[in-house]
């Protein structure tokens, strides 16, 4: 697993990806924001894509449906099913793209939820925060040499996140996204 330097192409994946997605799923979709380290300009990231799609609820049913016509997998994992955000257990589904399809996870959540303010906290104030920023992407890029194996990455990685995130707290409004409907 590798951490690259920021790539541009991953803000046009992104696009791209966000009408298939919004086309697929119609009303279902709230709003289809680029999250994760690729929707920050100048951070380090592994090369996929994560994309959060605001639902009014989870209705796994239809919106596995929806997806599945495209070609998306729903994660069976439990970790891709609930998590935990501001102590507040929030129910979610996670998606994979289709086979042989660009790397990407597809988070649908329901709209106003704290994971969903999470994930846009932790976009723009790595977005707003230069030294954040580098500071997170060099943090990285160390881990992934040092820690090969993605379940490991992630599990070492997740406490430091928390760490970011209270940083990230003090005073954060939501900026408007790059693609809302």
């Amino acid at each position: 697993m590798a951490v690259l330097d920021y790539q541009p192409q991953w803000a046009v994946d992104f696009e791209r990806l966000a009408r298939t997605l919004g086309g697929a799923l119609g009303d279902h979709a709230r709003s289809i924001d680029h999250v994760g380290s690729t929707s920050v300009p100048g951070l380090a990231a592994k090369d996929c894509v994560d994309i959060q799609v605001c639902v009014e609820a989870i209705d796994e049913g239809r919106q596995v449906g929806l997806l599945a016509a495209i070609g998306f997998r729903c994660r069976p994992e439990p970790w891709n099913r609930v998590e935990i955000s501001g102590g507040e257990e929030c129910r979610k589904l996670v998606f994979a793209p289709p086979v042989g399809a660009r790397r990407c996870n597809v988070h649908l959540r329901e709209d106003g939820g704290p994971n969903v303010r999470f994930a846009l906290l932790f976009r723009d104030y790595l977005c707003a925060s230069e030294a954040a920023r580098r500071s997170w992407g060099a943090f990285k890029k160390r881990l992934s040499l040092s820690v090969p194996d993605l379940l490991d990455y992630g599990q070492i990685k997740a406490p430091a996140t928390e760490v970011l995130m209270m940083a990230a707290e003090t005073g954060w409004l939501p900026v408007s996204s790059p693609v809302t409907r």
